[in-house]
């Protein structure tokens, strides 16, 4: 393995770790010795990588925002479709690489207030809503979905995505569930 390889692995090991702790302990309760500790390497190593608590949690937000959770509606396939492959792609992933589970919980921490502004900012400009409510409103016209508010059928849709992954996230032996169960909640 490469040095440039080794730089990258223990980056990665970093990241997983504080992803982990964040979840676990609380952004505000986990300490960088702590992240450092459980990588294991020393603290001022672990500067090299991060300046900051605040600098490994906005990088954690940025992947966040850029993985799976991202919603890119297709006009030419069915909303209930495509809302059950996304879920089943989402759960497929997640229990292939269970740190999604904890990448949904720490967003969802991330969004509150008292969290540094700059990771919450960019917490709450991942928009899954805006496209979910598109395809509510476009199965609504269609017949697929029942009538109702668009906007809050969207938030409770997620609400009980970001359920489920929590409690996916805390309990290993949670079976993933049918995505269909969750979008016949729209119909």
């Amino acid at each position: 393995m490469t040095r440039k390889e080794q730089k990258e692995e223990r980056r990665k090991a970093i990241l997983m770790t504080a992803l982990r702790l964040f979840v676990e302990r609380g952004y505000h309760d986990t300490k960088i010795t702590d992240i450092a500790e459980a990588v294991p390497m020393s603290t001022g190593l672990l500067f090299h990588y991060f300046e900051s608590k605040e600098d490994l949690l906005i990088e954690l937000v940025r992947m966040g925002c850029e993985g799976p959770g991202a919603v890119a509606y297709d006009a030419d396939v069915p909303p209930d479709v495509y809302l059950t492959s996304f879920l089943g792609q989402i759960f497929a992933f997640a229990k292939e690489q269970p740190w999604v589970f904890y990448m949904f919980v720490l967003m969802g921490q991330v969004r509150r207030v008292g969290m540094p502004e700059e990771a919450r900012r960019l917490a709450q400009s991942a928009d899954a809503l805006g496209p979910t409510m598109k395809m509510i409103k476009s199965g609504q016209k269609s017949g697929i979905f029942h009538k109702g508010d668009a906007d809050t059928m969207a938030r409770c849709f997620w609400c009980a995505v970001q359920g489920i992954m929590e409690q996916m996230a805390s309990d290993d032996q949670m079976k993933t569930p049918d995505p269909a169960w969750i979008v016949a909640m729209l119909k």
